[in-house]
């Protein structure tokens, strides 16, 4: 910074604003020239001259905006349409950076200058140019970090933390919410994309803290936050309910002893985004199963910047554990029509049933797979080498945040037409889970019927469900069968003197994957929740399954609920 040579059009208070926060990030005064609309502001001009033009003068001969370009690194303009020629503009330094600012049009348009260099960095205030500079990417987030540590004042340190924040931001792997809003374009810090997209929702939580912090650290806040961590987390639950629920699984991840997971489908470009953005949230460890030449070239694809970071990669063909993995495979297999061979081609070709093994052989503690297959597909190869826990139940478990509610909902996706003892080991196996997240479960029964009114097949089941747990020794609460308006607001209880819920149910159990998989996805489609998962619970190693085509936000998420799970086996 203080080599640069700075030049700045348009010397009013957001000019002098940005040269001053230049300044003070180590740009040197006399390599700082500010233009008006007289030309250059030199030490003992007279003409439109104010207090805090003075203060930008400085010793120039350069009498013009054109003679003030001559080797410049930087362009600053808030000026007006047309301010610069392309001669100008030819005439800076190496690789200049350009931020021409002008609204509704800037001072040259992104394609003239392209048209006479091809090493600038260039931003505008528009939407439909790369580099958007808007107003919403720092005053808001400034001021919500300002305001949550009750500070006296909004000083340079806390702007130089904002400007701080949002280049780091900057180099972090764009989210797909920002590809979405760009029309699926892979935005990937360069000089595309030196600063982030205002479409960013880690804006909110990203932003504030170092703000907050810069606030603390100069003595202007009267109110400190004690755990920046939890703030952050409160910052992201005001944009996202499921935030706050994710954090408590993160926080526990990140906190305990470090596990490797397995990435199956190691190949695809946004699970390679998703190992990478585990491993540098430090999550864990990441192992993505592919061919080594197709994942670096992949890397590039989804723009990925190793930064000298390796991540490990396992070519199952070349997998010094091939032999025993077939061996095992062959033990479990060859009463069920496999011969050795076809074990070995699972080895070779399946790289579910590839990374289960690790997994099952205790080389790796969790994987997650499914963005390239269907859930029935993945649990069918992950099954052929891991087995469900003892006297567990391989379930799928949906986590739905709804108007300040935590659902959790099952069986969302393996049994279609469940029996009641198939609902009791249902309930038995949800209600182990949420306990396990430190919650205490409420579990209900759900059916279109109300304690046997109306009768009907479906209801029948539940009450036989109900009936066996009546008989059972459990440690949580449990009714059925009823509707979801009684379930959660047990006040409606008049009619029903009887129920055993001494709150609101937490644990949802369906009938039937139909009204699961149909009631979660309806409210997650209105609007009206969140809607995480299905989680699978029930396997004797710790392996999720995320949605076809998953997002990385998603992939990232099922990795990390596998970590916790292996953590919670260990304990």
């Amino acid at each position: 910074m203080s080599e640069i040579k700075v030049v700045l059009n348009g010397a009013g208070a957001a000019g002098i604003a940005s040269l001053e926060l230049f300044k003070a990030l180590g740009a040197r005064s006399e390599n700082c020239i500010a233009v008006d609309t007289k030309g250059v502001i030199y030490r003992g001009r007279t003409e439109s001259m104010t207090q805090q033009k003075s203060a930008l003068a400085v010793e120039t001969d350069k009498r013009t905006l054109e003679e003030a370009m001559e080797g410049a690194d930087v362009f600053i303009g808030l000026s007006v349409k047309g301010a610069v020629s392309q001669a100008m503009v030819k005439s800076m330094a190496k690789n200049p950076i350009i931020f021409a600012m002008a609204n509704p049009d800037p001072e040259i348009t992104p394609e003239d200058i392209l048209a006479v260099r091809d090493d600038a960095i260039i931003a505008t205030g528009r939407s439909d140019y790369p580099n958007q500079v808007n107003n919403v990417l720092g005053f808001p987030y400034i001021f919500r970090g300002a305001l949550d540590v009750r500070a006296r004042g909004v000083n340079m340190e806390m702007k130089i933390a904002c400007a701080n924040a949002l280049a780091q931001l900057a180099r972090e792997d764009v989210p797909d919410e920002v590809a979405a809003a760009y029309q699926g374009q892979r935005l990937k810090f360069g000089p595309e994309y030196i600063i982030p997209s205002p479409f960013d929702p880690r804006l909110i939580w990203y932003i504030p803290p170092f703000v907050a912090q810069a606030a603390m650290d100069t003595g202007v806040a009267r109110k400190p936050i004690e755990d920046m961590s939890e703030y952050r987390a409160s910052l992201a639950q005001r944009l996202d309910p499921a935030a706050g629920f994710l954090q408590s699984i993160t926080g526990a991840v990140e906190r305990a002893p470090k596990k490797t997971i397995v990435f199956a489908e190691g190949e695809e470009p946004s699970v390679i985004r998703a190992a990478f953005a585990f491993e540098n949230a430090g999550l864990g460890k990441a192992v993505l199963v592919g061919r080594e030449d197709v994942v670096k070239e992949n890397m590039k694809l989804a723009g990925v910047d190793a930064n000298g970071h390796e991540i490990e990669v396992i070519n199952a063909r070349n997998s010094a554990h091939n032999g025993a993995f077939t061996d095992y495979l062959y033990s479990r297999l060859q009463r069920d029509g496999y011969l050795r061979r076809d074990c070995q081609r699972l080895v070779n070709q399946d790289r579910n049933a590839f990374a289960a093994t690790l997994v099952a052989l205790g080389h790796a503690d969790g994987m997650v797979t499914g963005v390239t297959r269907s859930f029935d597909v993945s649990l069918e190869e992950v099954m052929r080498a891991i087995d469900p826990a003892p006297a567990g139940r391989v379930i799928g478990m949906s986590v739905v945040l709804a108007k300040g509610h935590t659902l959790f909902v099952a069986d969302t996706n393996i049994t279609e037409l469940p029996t009641g003892d198939e609902l009791v080991e249902i309930a038995v196996e949800a209600a182990g889970a949420v306990k396990a997240l430190g919650i205490t479960p409420r579990v209900a029964f759900l059916s279109y019927s109300t304690f046997g009114n109306p009768q009907g097949d479906r209801s029948e089941k539940v009450r036989e469900a109900v009936a066996q747990l009546d008989e059972m020794d459990v440690d949580f609460e449990y009714e059925g069968e009823m509707p979801p308006e009684l379930a959660l607001e047990p006040d409606r209880r008049g009619n029903f003197p009887f129920m055993r819920l001494t709150g609101p149910a937490n644990v949802l159990i369906m009938p039937a994957i139909h009204s699961a998989s149909i009631s979660t996805k309806l409210v997650q489609s209105l609007g009206e929740a969140t809607v995480i998962g299905p989680v699978l619970l029930g396997l004797s190693k710790p392996v999720q399954i995320a949605p076809l085509s998953a997002s990385v936000s998603t992939i990232i998420n099922m990795a990390t609920f596998a970590a916790y799970a292996a953590e919670a086996t260990v304990r």
